[in-house]
């Protein structure tokens, strides 16, 4: 950049430090067939945390979104980011967020880094500012070798990852990311978290929608799980998970084709996810639990196991049922990883 295009455009303008709490006071939204999608619900997300909104497809998450956005008119209750009603005002509210959609974004027909600048121009950013911005989150999430390809060519995660830069490029007060990680590689997904971390850092409220249990507890600072409309709780993920405090959570990976065996009366609440069996146990059935699946894998019934400490999985499993956990596992999204502790 020459020192005359600098001088047009300016300094750089501080990033802002929001202080307003998102309030979501008794939202409620009842389609006119009758079917209440959001039932009262209440939610405070400060500025600077990473708040998750978990639960299973159809349990109200992106209806919720749409009311916050201004794109959705709630039934009842109401929305405010300080003193500014978000639902008496929603062009205001899409001045004051930004969104993130599960689906991507539509830049077939832009070149990578040109989507995110003119995103960012777009919602009033200063050129310099912008340029440098994007650039920094391009080279953050190490997309720079594509920065001159067009949409069209990029794989799923990388168009995620050009997604997040078209976001990101001028930070609001209160950020929505829904399912953000869908399709990035894993050294990616690890890079992608450290900047939405930094969107909390600068003073952002980052609302997290997701029905990735993993991702959940260990990116957010508060969650609440919905399911059917409602919130049946919410706080830490360690708060949380304190009812299955002294539970553990055995995986056992079954052979290719290996029918399921029949559970020891110790084994609790299964899931099955393709040849990935879960049951939980209190502790005191540990070693009954490592005799058991050792004949397993002795008889080639099964592959591996681990058993670990419960997991927000399990919270999650009691909340919302097993079958809404086995329907993620089968969409990928489950986010059920080997237990860590003890294997074989």
């Amino acid at each position: 950049m020459t020192s005359a295009q600098a001088a047009a455009d300016g300094p750089a303008a501080p990033r802002p430090q929001y202080t307003h709490a998102l309030c979501i006071d008794g939202i409620t939204k009842v389609y006119a067939d009758g079917v209440r999608a959001n039932d009262a619900i209440t939610l405070r997300i400060e500025p600077g945390e990473v708040f998750g909104l978990l639960g299973p497809n159809g349990a109200g998450k992106t209806t919720l979104v749409n009311q916050i956005v201004g794109l959705l008119k709630p039934t009842s209750g109401s929305i405010h980011l300080g003193e500014v009603d978000l639902v008496a005002d929603p062009g205001v509210a899409r001045q004051l967020c930004a969104y993130l959609p599960q689906a991507q974004l539509p830049i077939e027909s832009l070149r990578a880094m040109e989507a995110a600048v003119l995103t960012g121009r777009l919602r009033g950013g200063r050129p310099a500012e912008v340029r440098r911005r994007v650039g920094e989150l391009f080279d953050a999430l190490q997309l720079r070798p594509w920065e001159r390809s067009l949409g069209a060519s990029l794989s799923g995660g990388v168009k995620r990852l050009v997604g997040f830069t078209m976001t990101a490029a001028v930070p609001r007060p209160v950020m929505i990311l829904d399912e953000p990680t869908n399709d990035v590689d894993p050294l990616r997904r690890r890079l992608l978290w450290q900047e939405i971390r930094a969107l909390a850092a600068g003073g952002s409220a980052v609302l997290l929608v997701t029905h990735n249990v993993l991702e959940a507890e260990r990116a957010v600072d508060r969650l609440a799980v919905v399911d059917g409309g409602r919130v049946v709780a919410q706080g830490t993920p360690s708060a949380l998970k304190a009812a299955d405090r002294g539970r553990l959570r055995l995986e056992v990976v079954l052979e290719p084709g290996a029918a399921e065996p029949g559970l020891p009366a110790f084994a609790e609440d299964p899931v099955r996810a393709g040849r990935r069996l879960f049951v939980s146990l209190d502790e005191g059935a540990a070693a009954a639990a490592i005799e058991w699946v050792g004949s397993l894998v002795r008889a080639h019934i099964a592959e591996e196991f681990g058993l670990g400490a419960a997991t927000l999985e399990d919270t999650y499993v009691r909340l919302v049922g097993a079958e809404a956990v086995e329907n993620g596992a089968e969409n990928g999204a489950a986010g059920m990883e080997p237990a860590p502790q003890v294997h074989g």
